[in-house]
């Protein structure tokens, strides 16, 4: 009994690793990437506006 579960479990790992081998989930060719950034709104300026707060007294 042991023995015939060591080769079913033998036989199901050697079937996992050939699947994985012969998948056909492959890239064949790497996208390619744009390193430029995209600016969508090139005329914001962005302001800084200062304020005086209030003391919290701690």
């Amino acid at each position: 009994m042991l023995l015939t579960i060591t080769i079913s479990i033998t036989a199901l790992v050697a079937v996992n690793f050939l699947l994985l081998k012969f998948s056909s989930n492959k890239i064949s060719s790497k996208p390619k990437v744009n390193k430029k950034p995209i600016v969508l709104k090139p005329d914001i300026v962005l302001e800084q506006e200062s304020k005086r707060l209030a003391p919290t007294g701690s």
